[in-house]
């Protein structure tokens, strides 16, 4: 390949480059396409992208492309990242083990060889170090001054999609806490375990939603939406919530409203998260059968993440011990979802579960392991959950 040829290909895939980091916003996502593309662009061995930690002032890498290791932390100042994170300047080395500043124990930690090192800062808008990106070992040859404006223009590109990922994950870290404290203002009252509940709900159905197939940011809004089914229980009086015994049928005419409150707290909102959220709260309560409630829809009238949330809130409220019932054994809950498989239940849902119910019985172990299983269980199927 002629040079003006690498040139125009390397043009191409910068074109490429840039479609695709600017569509990106979740962070660890984004790293890999970045340092995936820059070896493409570079042809090098390995390419990492360093984060500036201010809290810990330490460059951290989730990505080092072409290792095993997902994640190394190298203190600000210190090794040839740190070095061009504290000067803001690009380093080009062709000899790792010449330079002064080059750190050993990475690479006797990895088993990995460095040679040629490429490094240039990662600024943002401002002029802030944000970052480093390091490229390492270009096949057959140092890196040379292409290479270095190549990577310098990539930074530039790189910088404002990785600033705006970390803005959308700080986001959505303050969005999710106040969706669990939601959860828990609703949910502590008759439980004694509501953490491990709400921990329960949001996997397991995130487990299922996977095992359907569903795209990953349909799994990733019913793992986050699902904690707040049973928001409406805020409406709910404690004699009727706290009740140890079987509810009356106005009691339990009652306790159904938790599903109307809980839509209503939640309609109208303009978050995404939320309208899911909403139609969960809404309709978890529903049955496939038509036979539910608040407004006995059937089948895929039923919103699929309400069929989904239905499940495992079934399951891991069996399996945990309640205000008006001990605790189901783990093997009695799952026959029992497949009992209801048609009825209360959607049956593609309800083939997810089983798919994925290794992957439910090791979460279940991790958040379960103290409590003692009581067999020889009551059914009490008018309460707010079963």
């Amino acid at each position: 390949m002629t040079r003006a040829e690498e040139l125009e290909n390397r043009l191409r895939l910068l074109v490429n480059f840039g479609g695709v980091v600017s569509k990106e916003t979740n962070l660890s996502k984004l790293l890999e396409i970045i340092a995936e593309q820059v070896k493409t662009i570079l042809n090098c061995n390995r390419c990492s992208v360093f984060i500036l930690d201010r809290q810990t002032n330490e460059l951290w890498s989730k990505v080092a492309s072409g290792m095993q290791h997902t994640e190394i932390r190298v203190p600000f100042g210190r090794g040839i990242v740190g070095h061009v994170a504290s000067s803001g300047q690009t380093l080009n080395i062709p000899d790792a083990y010449q330079d002064q500043r080059f750190t050993h124990e990475i690479d006797r930690l990895t088993g990995y060889r460095s040679r040629s090192i490429l490094a240039v800062p990662l600024k943002n808008v401002s002029g802030h170090i944000i970052g480093v990106f390091e490229a390492m070992n270009k096949g057959g040859e140092p890196f040379n001054v292409d290479d270095e404006g190549i990577l310098q223009l990539i930074s530039s590109l790189a910088a404002s999609g990785i600033e705006n990922a970390q803005l959308y994950e700080s986001l959505s870290k303050s969005q999710l806490e106040t969706i669990y404290r939601l959860a828990i203002t609703a949910e502590y009252r008759d439980q004694q375990d509501t953490a491990i509940h709400l921990r329960h709900i949001s996997e397991y159905s995130a487990l299922i939603a996977q095992g359907m197939g569903l795209p990953e940011r349909e799994v990733e809004n019913i793992r986050y939406a699902s904690p707040l089914h049973d928001i409406g229980k805020v409406g709910i009086a404690d004699a009727i919530l706290l009740k140890p015994g079987k509810l009356t049928a106005d009691e339990f005419e009652e306790m159904k409203k938790h599903t109307l409150y809980g839509a209503k707290i939640l309609c109208n909102a303009e978050s995404s998260l939320l309208q899911i959220a909403c139609k969960v709260a809404g309709s978890h309560h529903e049955r496939f059968d038509g036979s539910g409630y608040p407004a006995r829809l059937k089948g895929e009238q039923i919103p699929i993440y309400a069929r989904i949330v239905s499940v495992a809130d079934v399951f891991d409220a069996l399996c945990m011990p309640r205000i008006y019932k001990p605790k189901w054994d783990t093997e009695k809950a799952r026959e029992y979802i497949f009992e209801e498989n048609g009825k209360a239940f959607d049956p593609e849902v309800v083939g997810s579960f089983e798919k994925v119910y290794g992957e439910i019985l090791k979460l279940q172990a991790v958040g379960d392991g103290k409590t003692t299983i009581i067999p020889g269980i009551t059914k009490e199927m008018n309460r707010h959950s079963y």
